[in-house]
């Protein structure tokens, strides 16, 4: 069997695609990813961090608690600060699913075993989001430290070249072929 490498994306429930997006971009940095109007209309995809949120519009949210999602913070304070001024609410049991650990401090907990630093934080339709920050690093299986991927602008996923630019001059060609019909 081959070795899995990493998590390429999760998908969550959305209502409102504008709402999430701005959300996503205010509270975590996120980038939208344009795949051209045809895919774009299929899903929303941003990326935060070298992983990938696909979204799923629905009008009915399925709510399940205790299923969430987690991503790696750089620095731990100036998250706290950013969610504290842009009013996002944070906790340490996510509402109550997650209780008897990591402290008493109601806003974030530290895990007994790596040291590691978390808090909960939901998004507008309430997909719950675990921000977590390891103080200790990561270290490789011989136990040496080894960085995360980073890049000024990100790591992306190579894409065809033009296929995005040539995707919306067919959608527009497409569009003024049937408007002229």
């Amino acid at each position: 069997m081959s070795k899995i490498t990493m998590i390429h994306h999760i998908n969550i429930q959305i209502t409102d695609r504008r709402q999430t997006r701005e959300w996503y971009e205010r509270a975590l940095g996120a980038e939208f990813l344009d795949r051209g109007p045809v895919l774009n209309r299929r899903q929303m995809q941003l990326r935060i961090g070298t992983g990938e949120v696909h979204t799923s519009d629905t009008q009915e949210l399925v709510k399940v608690s205790r299923v969430h999602f987690a991503i790696e913070v750089e620095d731990w304070d100036q998250m706290l600060a950013h969610l504290d001024t842009e009013k996002i609410p944070m906790s340490r049991t996510a509402g109550g699913s997650f209780t008897g650990t990591g402290g008493e401090d109601p806003l974030q907990g530290t895990r007994e075993d790596t040291g590691e630093r978390y808090t909960y934080i939901s998004d507008p339709d309430d997909n719950l989001i675990e921000l977590v920050s390891h103080p200790r690093g990561l270290e490789s299986s011989d136990g040496n430290a080894i960085a995360l991927t980073q890049d000024a602008k990100n790591v992306h996923w190579s894409q065809i070249p033009g296929f995005v630019e040539t995707a919306y001059v067919e959608t527009a060609y497409n569009e003024e072929k049937v408007a002229s019909s």
